[in-house]
């Protein structure tokens, strides 16, 4: 009998009970036999650096119950929402598998009605008093009725998209979120269950009594042994970017535009730390996250040509006995490579991003990230 798989789109950043959670009731509900997760690498979606390297959370992951972890390559993972959507969404087809589940604050939101309603023309949302998602959402709002503001809503909303326009090759499952909403900065006492962003905090923080109840076990072992990482790591080395760079060259990088890069090359000066840089270079105009991922795009030297948001590889992080066997079924009828073990021809070629975004946290924490790293395997409890 050939295995059925059900796909997330995920982070775990850390990974938590939610989680947990999660993997366990897609695998009730769908009935599948497998679960695999396309996770972000070394950096995540709202331009931060992960707390944890894409190893030791592939390893939570498949520790909580996940059974294949395949990377979500950086040309996908630092997008906004709707081409973070269109990437997932295009891996996991390629990974074979039937359906998406993906946490929802309002899963019974209707996703047919918003999108018969988006509007034809993009000018729509050409303001400078107010960010994009602002707009999009008053939009929405004023043709359906529906709000469509909440962080997981708008994914599972671009999720839909995505699927809709690739010819609907997964099934759509949406599961009530658990517990605090998606970035909820206190862990409630007495609660199982808290935002990655409270316990983000919590563990930079050293608060593990606070981190305990709500992650597993293996989690908060990885969490105390790994060397966590944030942007204070990372800021000295974009600050030194910013001040000796021209700005005839940070305007040649991803998403640098409108002008911005004198803007950031100016609050660079002055600031010392990045959330005085943040908080200098905010306007109405543009979200802290879209100014993070903008970091992100000078930090990593990314140029527009790098950033294709559709997979062109697959890169097996880790999995469980269940996994390896989903793996070996899978890869005589996958289109895209399966890349087990980086290579050079992978560094210098399609891997060539996500092996330089690798080096940047391997200079910070000393870890090697790409080369020679082969998936990890947990096949202990099976």
């Amino acid at each position: 009998m050939a295995l059925q798989a059900v796909g997330i789109i995920a982070e775990y950043n850390p990974f938590h009970h939610g989680h947990a959670y999660q993997v366990a009731q897609a695998k009730q509900q769908t009935g599948a036999d497998v679960v695999v997760a396309a996770m972000s690498g070394n950096w995540v979606q709202r331009g931060e650096p992960a707390l944890m390297d894409k190893w030791q959370r592939a390893q939570a992951a498949i520790a909580g119950g996940v059974d294949l972890v395949v990377e979500l390559p950086t040309a996908i993972a630092v997008q906004p929402a709707h081409l973070f959507a269109a990437g997932g969404v295009a891996l996991l087809a390629a990974l074979d598998c039937r359906w998406l589940a993906f946490g929802s604050e309002h899963p019974d939101m209707d996703y047919e009605r918003l999108m018969a309603n988006l509007p034809s023309d993009p000018t729509t949302f050409k303001r400078f008093d107010q960010t994009y998602a602002s707009l999009f959402q008053g939009y929405l709002r004023e043709q359906t009725g529906i709000t469509l503001n909440a962080a997981n809503d708008i994914l599972g909303f671009f999720y839909a998209l995505a699927n809709r326009r690739q010819g609907n090759p997964l099934s759509l499952l949406a599961l009530a979120r658990k517990g605090s909403q998606h970035n909820d900065p206190t862990i409630a006492t007495a609660s199982q269950f808290a935002s990655a962003t409270a316990i983000r905090t919590a563990a930079l923080a050293g608060d593990w009594s606070a981190v305990e109840p709500v992650v597993p076990a293996t989690t908060l072992t990885a969490l105390q042994q790994a060397q966590l990482t944030s942007w204070a790591d990372f800021w000295p080395l974009l600050r030194y970017q910013l001040v000796s760079g021209d700005v005839a060259d940070l305007r040649q990088m991803y998403q640098i535009t409108e002008g911005v890069e004198y803007r950031l090359k100016r609050a660079a000066l002055t600031s010392a730390t990045f959330a005085e840089f943040m908080h200098a270079v905010k306007t109405k105009r543009y979200t802290y996250t879209r100014l993070q991922r903008q970091s992100v795009y000078l930090l990593g030297q990314m140029k527009p040509a790098e950033m294709q948001a559709e997979p062109q590889y697959l890169r097996v992080l880790g999995y469980s006995a269940t996994g390896q066997r989903y793996l070996h079924q899978i890869k005589k009828q996958v289109t895209l490579p399966l890349v087990s073990r980086a290579d050079r021809d992978w560094q210098k070629g399609p891997g060539a991003l996500d092996d330089r975004l690798g080096a940047l946290r391997t200079l910070v924490t000393g870890i090697p990230q790409d080369y020679g790293r082969i998936p990890v395997k947990i096949t202990l409890s099976e």
